[in-house]
């Protein structure tokens, strides 16, 4: 197929448009924004030739690059500093984020290991509790590490990764902004002191204790591939023994090979998992057994293309796997043999299992039932053990828990109920909350609720909507939306500060489950991948024409937010439905889909998206990627592009180049803004401070572009 780019006079005049006053709303005024050269490069594909403009914005050190990105910070500020809303926005998002709050613990010899991190704090420290014997008895909390005293930025964060068999030492990270790269440190426990061992900054996809607490094993990824080491205490890192990579059965491991090794629970096996891609088309599992000095690695799976996650129990393997099972099963799994020699333990059924994990003995398994949190508990030879009452709608974060362990820790929570976590004994079932914030929110003045409506092919798709309880659906009220559809990630309705503080400011919320998640299984998913990318828009227009059709919201009030494959939601929305949103947030985006797999790690996500590379799946890339459907003259709504330097995931060039490519095409003298932060990433870590800043600068973007600030609803 060959054509000449007939359009390319035409978009290149969009970008000498001329100068024009730009509104906000609630009597914004801007200047036009700062000039951008447009410089266009060729790009021929398989004969048909496509404009880039701006090329040069890709280049992120560059003198001019830099230039861009510091008028555009200046514009965006202009633009914020006249919102009347965001001093009070700010101050709210204060009180909803700095509060005390925890995660997750790792329960060892007695002890709870955690993250915690109290009002008034900018980070987590890592934590231990003692000897803890339920809420009659008053936590004793023990700050092991601070943050704060290892580094005046405030925006460097820790996190657990380990915790030796013997308690004695804990393996952490060391994180600089959102960046997805850490530092590796080893903490000891009973002197209060860090060991002078520390693996370098690096992409890490597992760090795991040896059954001698002397050692530890890590999975270390580069441009070239993920390589697996064992790291005896004590020694330098360049002596550091390779244990596993470049090549497994003669098969060679490339960059797109994610490896990660695991330690299993009873140090009997290291566990080597190699998932080809993000999300993983094939998954392998081998695993060398410990106890036998050098002996050869085994084949639990190979050369199967579906996805398996194990755990060794008891002398058994347990495997959760989609194979011949969509919604997914759990088998017992015997080495050397296909999937269909294993035994069943917990059989497919209509609701999609999301986690599991063995703990205590017992399986427990988190079903997704139109997107709620069923959990059922089995024993090992999968007999029904009963349930876990979760009370409502809402999502679960968990189980959480060696299968050697008595205790599970899991988190639960929705848009209207602050997190809360508990710890739940397996022995007795008895349950008790390990921590609950005192976040200032009621939630019996919302209600929460799920509806379903038909994508334009007639596929039922659910959607949750929240709001305060009387809020009027006259089509006068302002809607936050936001969504993902992809990866195979379940977008569950868990808490989310910056949509606390929309509900509270009087808006209605929105999360329909779109296809390319994982909210129906791998059917699902694969309805969303590849050429099917299209039925993932499409759901999302047909939720924005259910809320709308239904007076939630009208097109001038309605707001739409999404990040990472979510900002490709966006840049989509932007481009193939304007008309039907007034403000748009999209974070750390991708959306030149031309070019995505040859920056960063953007060649993981080809299992999801495909390739301009590949002949036969560049076309409906073209077909639907924004930076490539920007039209000139197009009346386009409020647009802010959220990115920073420290995003080393999706590359912040497309945030960029769209940001030049739509101020110059817009017609609608809407602002189209670069919110561009040098310290902020994909990967999260930020600070209290920075969270709570980022937070109130995108609400006040949203809530004041989508009607007057006035009609917001007393608290």
């Amino acid at each position: 197929m060959r054509r000449c780019l007939t359009f390319l006079l035409a978009f290149l005049a969009c970008l000498s448009a001329s100068a024009q006053t730009i509104h906000g709303r609630d009597g914004i005024v801007l200047p036009s924004p700062p000039p951008t050269e447009a410089s266009p490069v060729i790009d021929n594909y398989n004969g048909i030739k496509i404009a880039d403009s701006y090329r040069w914005l890709e280049d992120a050190k560059s003198t001019e690059t830099r230039s861009f990105i510091d008028a555009q910070n200046a514009y965006t500020d202009r633009y914020l500093k006249q919102a009347k809303i965001r001093p009070q926005i700010e101050d709210d998002m204060a009180a909803l984020v700095d509060v005390s709050s925890a995660q997750l613990p790792m329960y060892c010899g007695g002890s709870e290991f955690f993250m915690k991190r109290l009002e008034g704090e900018q980070q987590y420290s890592i934590y231990e509790r003692r000897n803890w014997t339920g809420p009659a008895v008053p936590a004793r909390d023990v700050r092991l590490l601070d943050p704060a005293k290892l580094t005046r930025d405030p925006n460097t964060s820790i996190a657990i990764n380990d915790v030796s068999r013997d308690c004695n030492l804990i393996a952490y990270q060391v994180q600089k902004g959102g960046a997805d790269e850490a530092e590796v440190h080893i903490f000891n426990v009973k002197n209060g002191k860090t060991l002078e061992d520390e693996l370098p900054t690096a992409r890490y996809f597992g760090i795991s204790f040896a059954p001698d607490n002397k050692s530890f094993y890590y999975a270390r990824s580069d441009s070239k591939g993920t390589l697996v080491y064992l790291h005896q205490l004590g020694t330098r890192v360049s002596r550091d023994q390779l244990i596993f990579g470049h090549e497994f059965r003669g098969e060679p491991l490339g960059p797109n090979d994610l490896i990660t090794a695991q330690v299993s629970d009873d140090g009997h096996y290291l566990v080597v998992e190699i998932d080809r891609g993000v999300p993983a088309s094939r998954v392998d599992i081998v695993f060398r057994d410990l106890t036998k000095p050098d002996s050869p690695f085994e084949v639990l799976v190979w050369a199967i293309e579906n996805r398996f996650s194990a755990v060794p129990s008891k002398g058994a393997w347990y495997v959760k796997t989609d194979y011949k099972a969509p919604n997914g099963t759990i088998m017992r799994a015997d080495p050397g043999v296909m999937p269909e020699a294993w035994k069943t333990i917990v059989p497919e059924g209509t609701d999609v299992i999301n986690d599991w994990a063995i703990v205590g003995g017992k399986v427990y398994v988190d079903r997704l039932k139109d997107v709620n949190t069923e959990t059922a508990v089995y024993s090992l030879d999968g007999k029904p053990l009963g349930k876990v009452d979760h009370g409502g709608i809402g999502a679960v974060s968990g189980f959480f828990g060696r299968s050697t362990d008595r205790y599970a820790f899991y988190e639960f929570s929705s848009f209207i109920v602050p997190p809360v976590i508990f710890r739940l004994d397996t022995v007795s079932g008895k349950r008790d909350v390990f921590f609950q914030p005192k976040t200032p929110f009621d939630s019996s003045q919302y209600e929460l609720k799920q509806v379903f409506y038909k994508s334009n092919d007639g596929t039922r798709i659910p959607m949750f909507i929240a709001g305060k309880k009387g809020l009027k659906t006259d089509g006068t009220e302002r809607l936050l939306m936001t969504g993902y559809g992809g990866f195979d990630v379940a977008y569950t309705p868990d808490w989310y500060p910056l949509a606390a503080e929309w509900l509270e400011q009087g808006g209605w919320f929105a999360l329909p489950n779109l296809r390319g998640g994982g909210e129906y299984g791998e059917t699902w998913h694969q309805q969303g991948m590849f050429e099917k990318k299209q039925n993932v828009f499409d759901d999302w227009f047909a939720a924005a024409e259910y809320l709308i059709a239904n007076k939630y919201t009208s097109p001038q009030h309605f707001a739409i937010l999404g990040a990472s494959n979510g900002g490709l939601l966006m840049g989509a929305s932007i481009t193939q439905r304007p008309e039907f949103f007034s403000a748009v947030l999209c974070g750390y985006p991708l959306l030149d889909m031309l070019r995505f797999q040859k920056f960063l790690v953007g060649s993981f996500w080809t299992t999801e998206y495909g390739s301009s590379d590949n002949e036969k799946q560049f076309p409906y890339l073209l077909k639907y990627s924004p930076y490539q459907n920007v039209k000139p003259e197009t009346a386009y709504p409020a647009v802010m592009f959220f990115t920073g330097d420290s995003d080393t995931r999706v590359d912040p060039l497309h945030a960029r180049k769209m940001t030049a490519l739509m101020q110059a095409a817009s017609s609608s003298g809407r602002p189209i803004l670069l919110h561009y932060s040098v310290a902020g990433g994909h990967n999260g870590g930020m600070s209290v401070d920075q969270q709570v800043q980022d937070d109130a600068d995108q609400l006040t973007f949203l809530w004041t572009e989508t009607g007057p600030v006035g009609r917001s609803v007393p608290k």
